[in-house]
């Protein structure tokens, strides 16, 4: 199956993860098709027979709602619109994620509630399919009348205007438009409003982090594993009885998780341990399972956002309802991605805590994991690196949330700054990755001083993938190069996680 049909199916993370690993083309399925088909017709017949005014379709927007606008000018409206609303700046959004934009704003349009045309949203997965990405901005979005500067920025490329990134180089969308025969598209009464009003940008970045978070979480045991094994630390701590007796769900995979991927170890087994290990270790079920058990959480309420409809107003054929309300604000994906940056910070907190306990000298092991420490730095400044970058993910945690900025003459009072919550996040997750791959140097070069390969069979075969990449340090060489290697390695490796 080389495409993908848009329909009124919800979609889940495992159907956009076949869809962006397999680079699936998308298109609209014929029920799609009807749907937004449908509310288009019943919208041109509403204005052809309405003399009242309809928020955003034939008034201005925000605090411009009382001016009525003449029946000639709501096609200028709704471009007007589109260009004054591309206010972006900062850096540029990653491709992945623009490409999300793209396929969550053409899912959300498909419900048949927005009143767009059927080739404006064919012509937003024109640029999908061909790889023709906007050209977005991460600063500019309140994340409560949606996301609308980023969002027009997606958009204006519809009208011949700003800019598309096409195999890798940034073009004005006029002319890209004209290398693939496309003509700029006249926007109808509330298109502008139906395209810029939403929360893909927020949602986009959610579904992104959260994709990464599931894998990094994994991965997290697995190093933290190959750390407790490093550190001679017990297998007591990860028994099931503890844990059923505090049954929180994540926190009881986790100890199931470490006994599974410890099996067949003879170090962990053997005697002469201590009595016990210290809380980095001792508390990985109960740290590592509540970062599991939020990213299940935040994976709910991201599922519910982005099958959502979410712009303003919304159109029910049907009922013969337009109603203007609130469903662009941000709060229930904003206070979600606050609630999973804290998570991920901790994450790689606990993480760091292990690193510094390797090469602290301690249970036999040699100072900063070299042999002839003195002569050899070792692995003294990876733990700084690492220190520096949790202490900055600890300033990212702290909640966008609950700050709100009035806008527009006060007409939008209140506001969820959940893109915000949103670009952090997404800092907080790309650093955990990094501190994961500065565990998994430091534990592997730890394991070596011990009889590495009494391990497990599970990570016998982990860390021999991962020495193919990264060799064992014998003495002082450039090692940032060796964390990059580790980084690439995490991102790219695939695990069976074991039963």
């Amino acid at each position: 199956m080389n495409t993908f049909a848009i329909s009124s199916q919800p979609l889940n993370f495992e159907t956009i993860e076949q869809i962006l690993g397999n680079n699936l083309k998308i298109t609209l399925s014929d029920e799609a098709k009807t749907k937004i088909q449908h509310c288009r017709d019943y919208l041109d017949n509403k204005l052809k027979n309405h003399s009242e005014p309809i928020y955003g379709i034939t008034t201005g927007f925000g605090s411009l709602c009382n001016i009525q606008i003449s029946e000639k000018d709501l096609s200028k409206l709704q471009e007007n619109l589109v260009k004054s609303h591309a206010c972006g700046l900062g850096a540029e959004v990653d491709d992945e994620i623009v490409k999300l934009m793209l396929l969550l704003k053409v899912h959300a349009l498909s419900s048949g509630n927005s009143g767009v045309q059927v080739q404006t949203v064919e012509r937003l997965l024109d640029f999908y399919n061909n790889n023709a990405l906007p050209v977005v901005y991460e600063q500019g979005s309140l994340g409560a009348s949606g996301d609308l500067a980023p969002l027009a920025h997606l958009c204006l490329p519809l009208l011949g205007m700003g800019e598309l990134r096409l195999n890798g180089k940034v073009m004005p969308a006029k002319k890209v438009l004209k290398q693939f025969g496309w003509e700029p598209l006249t926007l109808q009464s509330k298109e502008g409003l139906a395209l810029l009003n939403g929360t893909q940008f927020m949602g986009a970045h959610a579904v992104h982090i959260l994709l990464k978070a599931k894998k990094l979480s994994l991965m997290t045991d697995i190093t933290g594993a190959i750390s407790l094994e490093a550190y001679n630390g017990r297998l007591d701590p990860f028994m099931a009885q503890l844990h059923t007796i505090r049954p929180h769900k994540g926190q009881i995979e986790t100890a199931r998780n470490f006994r599974n991927l410890l099996n067949g170890s003879q170090l962990i087994v053997q005697s002469g341990k201590k009595v016990q290990d210290p809380y980095s270790f001792r508390c990985i079920p109960q740290v590592h399972g509540a970062v599991k058990d939020t990213i299940a959480y935040v994976s709910s309420v991201t599922l519910t956002e982005i099958n959502a409809v979410t712009d303003n107003p919304t159109i029910f054929p049907d009922e013969d309802l337009v109603l203007s309300g609130g469903n662009f604000h941000g709060e229930p994906i904003a206070f979600a991605l606050d609630f999973l940056s804290i998570a991920l910070a901790e994450l790689g907190n606990i993480s760091e805590r292990r690193v510094y306990r390797l090469i602290a000298g301690q249970r036999g092991l040699p100072e900063f994991l070299v042999a002839k420490p003195g002569l050899n730095s070792g692995f003294m400044i990876p733990q700084y690196t690492a220190a520096s970058i949790v202490s900055q993910n600890k300033q990212l945690a702290t909640p966008c949330s609950v700050d709100s900025i009035t806008s527009s003459n006060e007409q939008e009072d209140h506001v969820s700054m959940g893109a915000n919550a949103a670009t952090k996040t997404l800092r907080v997750v790309n650093n955990l990755e990094k501190l994961i791959a500065i565990e998994l140097f430091a534990g592997t070069q730890a394991l070596e001083f011990r009889d590495a390969a009494a391990t497990s069979p599970f990570l016998n075969a982990f860390i021999s993938e991962y020495r193919s990449v990264v060799p064992f340090i014998n003495d002082d060489k450039i090692m940032y190069t060796e964390i990059g290697k580790s980084i690439d390695f995490i991102r790219n490796v695939k695990v069976d996680f074991p039963e």
